[in-house]
């Protein structure tokens, strides 16, 4: 097959426009010497109001041989890379003990997924419930603040991912096209088939839910075994090697392979892997806000005249101000037509999270607004440091909101000028249960709040109209990503403790749906291979 890149056509082009320009690009006369496929669509918005669709196709036909020798300058004409999934290793006939993978979010999911398709019979861990009863759980604490934690947002089937835009890109490389599995495997899943090709794929909390119950009944049926409500407490470590798992009820798993896919808000999990030697190191990420506009208003600054048109949907943004202070301020997971939502896993705290359903149709647009911070500069000390950070944080948050679980939230006129807010404007806050108008000028430090500051009017000449003043500014975001990395090596195993595989974004090295998926995939490929060697060597 050939793949063809850089086919731009408006947006409101036909099928036959797109059969013609590929015609076009390979100097063919008629149809019936290619069949294609779209590998890929995106959007150029880089002219408002002048927005072009951008293809990638591939291509078969009979004068593949001749069509390369004509076009082979031409770097939008080559052969079609194979990006489908080849298994590694495959299940010895005995286990002498069954891999163990700890967290069932993406990261945990998609390892277990594959190493129940190489025939591992995994055992997943998951500390909190099942997706239905851990939705049914979420949105009573969003409802009637009844907080369970062990059941919220973060822990439970799905991880935190479930309870977002549902996200499917990253800027991870990934030249194993392990992405392209994970997309697959949602696909089987019952996601629609458009994240295969569309450029910003997502799906969508709702749809999520049967996703994620889809994925799991796959594993089942694979000989997997998922538990729920088994939290971890210990991990059995012999002389720098994983012997197993003991679990909050007491119950011991036998294991040599640990795969720990906890997620970025297991801070027990941490601090008992800390006491235990595993070697940690702290690493930065970001704290700030959540900052909710119209979703016309941003529309409109992004497509111009075009803003609605059915293909380009809810638009987003992504912003970037680097400060006179030093720090660089970014807007964060933004959500096109989503809410603000309770994304606390501790009693007493308040974390602000965004998600959106696949349709995005809600009147709200919501976004991070964080500040970057790092050990050296800001929690210096232990490597668990940047947690009690986020603790003292979300703690103040708490405070600020009325000790009530509602969040504290500030207009963003009164947020520039210095003064509280005691009454919302034309912008409704979809943060539930509730937002309470305060000054958040306390709420993170001096050094984060100056720098949003100065960053605020920048975005606003990029987006006209990001300064409103009825725009709300809601907090604290601070979970944008693991404060701790669990170094592993090249071999995918903590540096000091064999048998054990750091993933995903707890871990440290994952921020996203996708890029989680894929490093589950790469530490199931380890695992795998790690087993399949010693039962080798035993064998011999």
């Amino acid at each position: 097959m050939l793949r063809l890149s850089e086919i731009k056509l408006p947006l409101d082009h036909t099928d036959e426009d797109l059969q013609a320009a590929i015609l076009k690009k390979l100097r063919l006369k008629t149809a019936d010497q290619i069949s294609y496929s779209v590998f890929k669509r995106s959007y150029d918005a880089r002219k408002r109001g002048e927005i072009q669709l951008v293809y990638i196709v591939d291509i078969e036909t009979p004068k593949q041989k001749q069509l390369l020798s004509r076009f082979k300058k031409d770097p939008h004409i080559r052969p079609t890379p194979d990006t489908s999934y080849h298994y590694v290793a495959a299940a010895p006939k005995v286990l002498e003990h069954r891999p163990v993978v700890i967290g069932n979010g993406p990261c945990g999911m998609f390892a277990g997924l594959l190493l129940a398709q190489m025939g591992f019979k995994p055992i997943i861990l998951e500390r909190g419930k099942a997706v239905h009863e851990r939705s049914v759980d979420t949105f009573g604490f969003w409802s009637k603040r009844k907080f369970k934690p062990e059941s919220n947002v973060q822990f439970g089937e799905g991880g935190a991912g479930t309870f977002s835009d549902g996200k499917l890109y990253s800027r991870i490389k990934d030249t194993n096209h392990h992405g392209r599995k994970v997309l697959q495997e949602l696909v089987n899943a019952g996601a629609v088939p458009e994240i295969l090709y569309i450029n910003k794929p997502h799906i969508g909390t709702y749809r999520l839910v049967k996703i994620v119950e889809n994925l799991r009944n796959t594993i089942l049926s694979l000989g997997g075994d998922v538990r729920f409500e088994a939290r971890v407490d210990d991990i059995e470590i012999e002389a720098g090697q994983v012997r197993g798992v003991i679990l909050a009820n007491g119950d011991h798993i036998r294991t040599d392979h640990v795969v720990l896919a906890v997620g970025h808000s297991a801070r027990d999990t941490f601090e008992m892997l800390h006491r235990r030697g595993v070697y940690i190191e702290p690493k930065p990420f970001s704290i700030g806000f959540r900052i909710e506009h119209p979703q016309p208003l941003i529309d409109q600054a992004r497509f111009g005249e075009q803003a609605g048109h059915p293909i380009l949907g809810a638009a987003d943004y992504k912003l970037v101000h680097h400060c006179s202070n030093g720090r660089s301020v970014y807007s964060f997971c933004m959500c096109p037509g989503g809410q603000v939502v309770a994304a606390t896993s501790e009693t007493g705290r308040v974390v602000t999270n965004g998600m959106s359903q696949y349709e995005r149709s809600g009147k709200n647009a919501n976004s991070g607004i964080v500040v970057g911070i790092s050990p050296e500069e800001d929690y210096p000390g232990s490597p668990l440091a940047g947690i009690a950070l986020q603790r003292e944080l979300e703690s103040r948050a708490f405070e600020l909101g009325g000790s009530t679980y509602e969040a504290p939230g500030q207009l963003v006129g009164d947020f520039l000028a210095g003064n509280p807010s005691t009454q919302l404007g034309s912008v409704k806050p979809t943060y539930r249960p509730g937002v309470h108008l305060c000054d958040l000028s306390s709420s993170l430090p001096d050094y984060a709040i100056a720098a949003i500051r100065e960053a605020l009017p920048i975005f606003d000449q990029k987006i006209q109209g990001f300064v409103m003043h009825d725009a709300v500014l809601t907090g604290v975001e601070t979970r944008t990503s693991s404060p701790i990395r669990i170094k592993r090596g090249e071999d995918f195993q903590s540096l000091n403790t064999q048998g054990l595989y750091p993933a995903g974004e707890g871990a440290g090295y994952a921020g996203g749906i996708l890029s989680a998926g894929v490093d589950g995939i790469k530490v199931a490929e380890a695992v795998a291979l790690s087993i399949v060697e010693k039962a080798s060597c035993l064998v011999g």
